[in-house]
């Protein structure tokens, strides 16, 4: 195998520079920046530590090939040049999905399968053999997306999405992903010692990532990833990287997280939550009205996402929790909110914006500075 490999991310879209910056403190090199995307070149040691550490990417994919395309043969030739034999054992499974937007070839299973021929055809090719490739040992997810003609196919070594962190297992009604929630503290500038409170903490995201952030803990570090389970990489790769996440972990620290909701559910889910992830001793919960609340701490940073029309609560229902978060929260406040019109309601507009987007809904992010 290679000693360098091409690694790309995916991310949420406005979250690419904190993701840049966890690429390089992992030792990623020549790193790339795309709307949604960071790329970046490394060893195998990088691949686990990415899967492990990163908190804001959604998978770690190794790049396959980047090409031009807009003939099934041109197509064919890009996936027979990529270096599969490196990765893809000769009994391993290797399905194929993608997408393509706005290109010539935009039959995705006519894509599929012209893709999973020249597969086939390299790795035949590569094990000197013109039989049936079995695919009965481990799974090697290929990917491809193709927009505008300009074709990219990675090899997915997640598995499961990386915002799957393993502590939540249970969720309430519209719960912000795990790792929307790690950029958000880091662009709150969240350290070890910020006292942390979220008013609407549902199962408890926001305070589980901070008090694990705060404690150094790897967001992967409860869980497996797809690529644990390949013989191309040995398995003293993962567990050196796990030790080295062990090692970093410190406990004693000033962090206590305080969250607040309407909801009796929301608040033993949180607990719930929490003893998973193994910091619950750092988290306190109330059952609260926002219309009561009253800031824990000196100096609390408040990090929430309050409920949107268009998800939980009619929108002037919403609208009027708006309009009382604006009376009764404190500063700094970092506020994530679907509706354009959360400044009006809110009463005060933002210190800054930032789009960022909650699965398919396009948000901003408000901050508010303290005073």
């Amino acid at each position: 195998m290679t000693d360098r490999i091409r690694f790309s991310a995916p991310c949420h879209f406005g979250l690419e520079k904190v993701l840049r910056f966890e690429v390089m403190r992992i030792g990623g090199e020549d790193i790339a920046v795309q709307d949604g995307r960071v790329s970046w070149s490394g060893d195998l040691m990088t691949l686990a530590r990415a899967n492990l550490e990163l908190s804001v990417a959604e998978r770690v994919q190794i790049v396959l090939g980047e090409f031009r395309a807009t003939t099934f043969e041109e197509l064919f030739d890009g996936m027979y040049k990529a270096p599969l034999e490196q990765f893809i054992g000769r009994e391993d499974a290797f399905p194929v999905k993608g997408h393509s937007v706005n290109s010539a070839l935009h039959s995705i299973p006519a894509c599929q399968k012209i893709l999973k021929k020249a597969a086939v055809k390299r790795l035949q090719k590569a094990y000197h053999t013109e039989g049936f490739l079995p695919e009965t040992g481990s799974v090697h997810q290929l990917q491809f997306t193709i927009l505008k003609d300009q074709v990219s196919l990675y090899l997915d070594t997640s598995g499961e999405g990386l915002h799957k962190r393993g502590y939540r297992r249970n969720a309430n009604l519209a719960p912000i992903r795990e790792t929307l929630a790690a950029g958000i503290l880091d662009l709150g500038r969240m350290r070890p010692d910020t006292i942390v409170s979220d008013p609407f903490c549902g199962s408890g995201t926001f305070l589980i990532e901070a008090a694990r952030r705060a404690c150094k803990i790897a967001p992967g570090l409860d869980r497996r990833f797809q690529a644990e389970q390949w013989g191309s990489i040995p398995q003293s790769v993962w567990q050196q990287a796990r030790a080295g996440c062990l090692d970093r972990i410190d406990r004693n620290v000033g962090f206590t997280g305080y969250g607040f909701d309407i909801d009796p559910n929301a608040v033993r889910l949180t607990m719930d939550n929490a003893r998973k992830a193994g910091v619950d001793k750092l988290i306190r919960v109330e059952q609260r009205d926002v219309k009561d609340y009253r800031s824990p701490a000196e100096q609390a940073v408040i990090f929430c996402n309050p409920p949107y029309g268009e998800r939980m609560l009619e929108q002037e229902e919403a609208r009027q929790v708006y309009r009382t978060m604006g009376k009764v929260l404190p500063r700094p406040a970092y506020i994530i909110c679907g509706d354009a019109d959360f400044e009006r309601s809110f009463g005060t507009k933002a210190d800054k914006r930032r789009k960022l987007y909650n699965g398919m809904i396009s948000c901003q992010l408000y901050c508010y500075f303290a005073k």
